[in-house]
């Protein structure tokens, strides 16, 4: 994982893939469960907007997002390598843990 977007790629090479990681529950002031978000976007803010965009239509009401960064290729276990793709294929994909 790579802490910026300052990565240097052109337009030609595959898409940038973020890793946003924060906590999101279903239900007003109820416990927050911890996720990873996975997703293709052209920056930051994007990404972001994408990701609690996606949350939101999951039916989340509350989201904390601690952290945002760059994956510089497909992780190598799961569930983080299926969500990797999905990225690739323009899902958001969001990996909760219980």
């Amino acid at each position: 994982m790579e802490p910026d977007n300052d990565n240097g790629r052109d337009e030609a090479d595959a898409p940038t893939v973020f890793i946003i990681i924060g906590q999101v529950n279903m239900e007003k002031d109820a416990a927050m469960s911890q996720i990873h978000v996975l997703l293709a976007a052209a920056d930051e803010d994007s990404a972001v907007r994408q990701c609690l965009d996606a949350l939101s239509a999951k039916g989340y009401v509350e989201a904390d997002l601690d952290q945002i960064g760059l994956l510089g290729g497909m992780p190598d276990e799961e569930p983080h390598a299926s969500a990797y793709q999905g990225a690739l294929e323009g899902e958001v994909a969001i990996v909760t843990f219980d």
